[in-house]
C-alpha cells in the first residue's frame, strides 16, 4: 500500500499561483516514479481575499492546516495592500500557530552555477544557516505614540526566552555532529553562533551564554566559534569556507541568508524551509521524491520542506544540482530556460523553471506545460520576510 501525503496549497499571490501550479506537476511526476502518493487540498489566502473580504487567515484555517502533512505556499504580497498586513497576517501567523521555530537555509554552491565571489569554487561554499524562526523582533511587541507629530516616538522590541534560545541551538548542534560524522572536512570547522552582543547585551548574552553552556555540557567534542553578526557578513564574503553549521537569532537570519543565497549563485537557486515543526512532515517528502530523483546522473535535489515563510522570490522549494554538464548551468531542449538562466537570481519563476525543465528533460514531461514560465525579466518581488 503506497504512502499517501496530504499537502495544503496556498498558491498565494502575483507569480505564487503560476509557481505552484508547476511544480505540482513536477511533484506529481517524481512521486509517481517513486511509489508515493500527493493529495493536494488549496486554499486561497493572499492579497485577492484580503482585498475583497478584508481576511486574512482566519484561525480556523490553522485548525485545517494541522490536519496536513505538509504545506506548500507560493507567494505572498500585492502592491494594493499595505506592507505588513498580509505577511504579519498570513506568513506570521501561521509561523507562530505551528510554531515553526528552525528556519533551515542551506548555504552550497554546485559545480557550473556562478558566483559573484572571486576565487570562490563548490569547495568554499557549503554551510548552513539555522535561523531562529519564531521569536526577536518579529513577534509584534512594541508600538508608537503620538505619530504624524514631530515629536513620533516608535519601538519594535527583540524578545527571547530561554526555551526558545535552547531548542534552537538543540537542533543547530544536532545538526553539526551528523555533519562531522559524515564528512571530515566539516568536523574542522566549528559551529557558529551569530549575534550582535557587544550592543544588544541582553538578548545577545542570553543566546552565548546558552551556547557556551550547551556546546560545553551537550556537546564538548564539537568546535564552537562566535561571531558578530556585521563580522559574519564579511566573512561570508571573504571567507565563506570558513563556516558550517552557523545559528542566529531571527532578525539577523533574515539579513544574512539572502547574502548566503547570493553568494551560491543567487535567490533564484537557493533552498530552505521550516522543517522542524508542528508539522512535521515535509523532510520525509522531500526524502521519498530524492529516492528516485537523486539516482539520475544529471539533477540531485537539496531537500523540499514545507515552508509558508517564502516570499515572493524566496521560494525555498526545490534546490537542484546540477552535473555532468560541463559547457554550463542547463543543457535544455527549452529555449526559455537560457533567457531564465540569466534573471535566476531575481525570480521565483526562475528557480521553478529550472526545475521544471529538468524535470521535463528527465521524466518526459511535455514541454508545453512549461510555456507560461517564458517571460520573467524584471521581476523583483518586495513582499517578502
Amino acid at each position: 500500500m503506497s504512502k499517501t501525503y496530504k499537502i495544503a496549497t496556498i498558491p498565494g499571490d502575483g507569480t505564487g499561483p503560476e509557481v505552484v501550479r508547476e511544480a505540482i506537476k513536477v511533484l506529481k511526476t517524481a512521486a509517481s516514479k517513486s511509489g508515493f502518493k500527493l493529495e493536494f487540498t488549496e486554499f486561497d489566502f493572499g492579497g485577492k481575499r484580503y482585498l475583497k473580504t478584508g481576511e486574512t487567515l482566519p484561525d480556523s484555517a490553522i485548525d485545517e492546516f494541522k490536519k496536513f502533512d505538509s504545506m506548500f505556499l507560493g507567494a505572498i504580497g500585492h502592491p494594493d495592500v499595505k506592507p505588513g498586513i498580509l505577511e504579519t497576517g498570513i506568513l506570521l501567523k501561521i509561523r507562530f500557530a505551528l510554531d515553526q521555530y528552525i528556519n533551515l537555509r542551506p548555504v552550497k554552491l554546485y559545480p557550473n552555477v556562478e558566483t559573484p565571489l572571486k576565487d570562490k569554487g563548490p569547495e568554499h561554499i557549503d554551510f548552513v544557516v539555522i535561523r531562529e524562526n519564531t521569536g526577536g523582533i518579529y513577534t509584534g511587541h512594541g508600538g508608537a505614540t503620538r505619530v504624524g507629530t514631530t515629536e513620533e516616538i516608535a519601538t519594535q522590541l527583540m524578545v527571547y526566552d530561554r526555551r526558545t534560545v535552547d531548542r534552537c541551538l538543540k537542533y543547530a548542534f544536532e545538526l553539526k555532529k551528523k555533519r562531522n560524522a559524515r564528512d571530515p572536512k566539516y568536523a574542522a570547522k566549528p559551529i557558529t553562533l551569530i549575534h550582535k552582543r557587544n550592543v544588544l547585551t541582553h538578548c545577545g548574552d542570553l543566546w552565548y551564554r546558552a551556547f557556551e553552556e550547551m556546546g560545553a555540557k551537550q556537546y564538548p567534542q564539537l568546535k564552537r566559534d562566535y561571531n558578530h553578526v556585521d563580522a559574519a557578513n564579511m566573512w561570508f564574503v571573504k571567507n565563506p569556507e570558513w563556516f558550517d553549521v552557523a545559528v542566529t537569532e531571527n532578525l539577523f537570519g533574515d539579513i544574512i541568508t539572502d547574502l548566503g543565497a547570493m553568494i551560491q549563485g543567487g535567490l533564484g537557486v537557493a533552498s530552505g524551509g521550516n522543517p522542524h515543526a508542528s508539522l512535521n512532515h515535509g523532510s520525509q517528502i522531500g526524502n521519498d521524491v530524492a529516492k528516485h530523483i537523486i539516482s539520475n546522473d544529471h539533477i540531485k535535489p537539496l531537500r523540499i520542506f514545507h515552508h509558508p515563510h517564502a516570499g515572493g522570490i524566496n521560494m525555498g522549494i526545490i534546490g537542484f544540482n546540477v552535473r555532468k554538464f560541463p559547457g554550463g548551468f542547463i543543457k535544455s531542449p527549452f529555449p526559455e530556460v537560457k533567457r531564465v538562466r540569466q534573471n535566476i537570481g531575481f525570480s521565483a519563476q526562475g528557480k521553478l523553471f529550472v526545475l521544471v525543465a529538468f524535470a521535463a528533460e528527465i521524466k518526459g514531461v511535455p514541454q508545453t506545460a512549461f510555456h507560461s514560465f517564458t517571460s520573467v525579466d524584471g521581476f523583483l518581488d518586495r513582499h517578502f520576510i
